[in-house]
């Protein structure tokens, strides 16, 4: 019997940070519980499908650290009852951190940009690796992904910088109260469309380019570089 895949990334969002800012948002609405508990049971989300991906692959799962630490932030900062201006700051905070993680990652043996564009589960990595070394183009594979970083962390500041002007945008009321609450929850559902799908649509153009650049030094088709759920796509 295979072993189960890893929950898609769109899964790992929904668990980890969708639901958790859901029941910050709005659990105070439908429960007579406290805002302590609330920010235990958001925390819960993150942290089980944390520990769930890193007892069975043995590896931390991204996106669960991401949400545990954004639900912490946002559920503490409520908590404190601060001012609206940092809970902007801490919105921005976020992205920008993973942005500038990613760049400080490059150099190092496990650069960020390779696990989540240039990774095994998106791309025939050995296959392309092996090209590579035979056509000697190591040098030119370097410099695409020096690139591919870039574009990849401009993709986050970007939605620092949105995920600051939202929050000075919606967030008006005092926080800990109902209003704040709502706003919170409006500023939620609006983040997707308003900030996710630029975002995403900065980094698959990254994982595009990096394709049709791979292509040019491997001479490999598209269909011979991508993995699909089945498996390598060989060529026909």
């Amino acid at each position: 019997m295979e072993p189960r895949p890893p929950l898609s990334p769109f899964v790992s969002l929904i668990i980890t940070v969708v639901i958790p800012s859901l029941v910050l948002a709005k659990g105070g609405q439908y429960s007579s519980l406290t805002p302590h508990q609330l920010l235990f049971i958001a925390l819960a989300f993150p942290l089980t499908a944390g520990i769930y991906e890193f007892i069975r692959f043995k590896k931390a799962d991204f996106i669960s650290v991401f949400g545990f630490v954004s639900t912490l932030a946002t559920g503490g900062l409520s908590l404190m009852e601060l001012t609206n201006f940092w809970f902007a700051v801490k919105e921005a905070t976020i992205p920008g951190l993973i942005g500038v993680f990613v760049i400080a990652t490059a150099g190092g043996t496990k650069p960020l940009v390779y696990q989540m564009i240039y990774n095994e589960k998106v791309i025939d990595v050995p296959r392309v690796h092996t090209i590579l070394v035979e056509r000697q183009a190591e040098d030119q594979f370097k410099r695409l992904m020096k690139s591919t970083t870039m574009i990849l962390a401009g993709s986050f500041f970007l939605s620092s910088f949105l995920n600051f002007t939202l929050a000075r945008i919606l967030l008006q009321s005092p926080s800990g109260t109902p209003a704040f609450n709502e706003e919170l929850g409006r500023m939620t559902a609006l983040s997707y469309p308003v900030i996710a799908l630029p975002s995403m649509a900065v980094m698959i153009f990254a994982l595009l380019r990096l394709v049709r650049e791979l292509r040019k030094l491997t001479g490999l088709s598209f269909e011979e570089i991508l993995k699909t759920e089945q498996g390598t796509v060989h060529k026909k």
